[in-house]
């Protein structure tokens, strides 16, 4: 990974029955570089690669306005 790249995790709660479809969504974004659908207190994660904390924020408001996802939630990495 280049270096001064952003790394965070995004973890979503989606409406029921909808998790592997919006895996499939956020999969398709080219900043992110894993996504996993789980089981507990959070539906889905994903692993994004950003430029910058403004290209990241750019990614996560792209992400929330799919209309399946209820809650999220994001974890920068030092």
């Amino acid at each position: 990974m280049p270096k001064g790249l952003v790394k965070a995790y995004f973890v979503a709660t989606v409406k029921r029955g909808t998790e592997h479809e919006v895996a499939q969504r956020i999969r398709k974004m080219k900043e992110i570089t894993e996504v996993l659908v789980t089981y507990g207190l959070w539906d889905i994660i994903a692993r994004i690669e950003a430029e910058s904390l403004e290209h990241l924020d750019k990614i996560i408001t792209d992400i929330r306005k799919i209309p399946e996802i209820k809650q999220t939630n994001t974890l920068i990495g030092a």
